[in-house]
């Protein structure tokens, strides 16, 4: 299966939430889903879709930012059934392309534990201290 990567490409709300759904495993809740569109364009440097020969949505990722020097990985998103083919891995460096070209000096994100390897050894992120607080 040939995948199509677009910087800030063509989606739906419904294709996003349908994803967000699938690789996160919280279900898609019908009318009251997120307006990924009015999210993304509001608060977003960029997005990065990943499509199938069929146009399918299997992969997203969102870029959001603070406007002027620092951005953040948001909400990668994999389908279970393009799962372990890469397609994190190739959306992230995207990502990290994209937000590079548009003049931001620093690309942050944060995990959970489980996704260490591929984070730092698969897209070249480094570690680095920071602060959470739950609210």
């Amino acid at each position: 299966m040939p995948i199509s990567y677009e910087w800030r490409g063509q989606f739906s709300s419904a294709e996003a939430n349908a994803l967000h759904a699938e690789a996160f495993e919280t279900g898609v809740v019908g009318d009251e889903d997120w307006d990924w569109r009015a999210l993304t364009d509001a608060h977003s440097l960029d997005w990065v879709v990943a499509r199938d020969d069929a146009g399918d949505l299997v992969g997203f990722v969102n870029v959001a930012w603070d406007g002027l020097v620092h951005a953040w990985i948001q909400d990668v998103m994999v389908a279970a059934r393009a799962a372990r083919r890469g397609i994190g891995t190739r959306l992230l460096a995207a990502a990290t392309e994209g937000t590079r070209h548009a003049g931001c000096e620093w690309l942050h994100v944060d995990f959970d534990d489980h996704l260490r390897d591929f984070y730092f050894g698969a897209c070249g992120f480094r570690p680095t201290n920071a602060g959470l607080i739950r609210l």
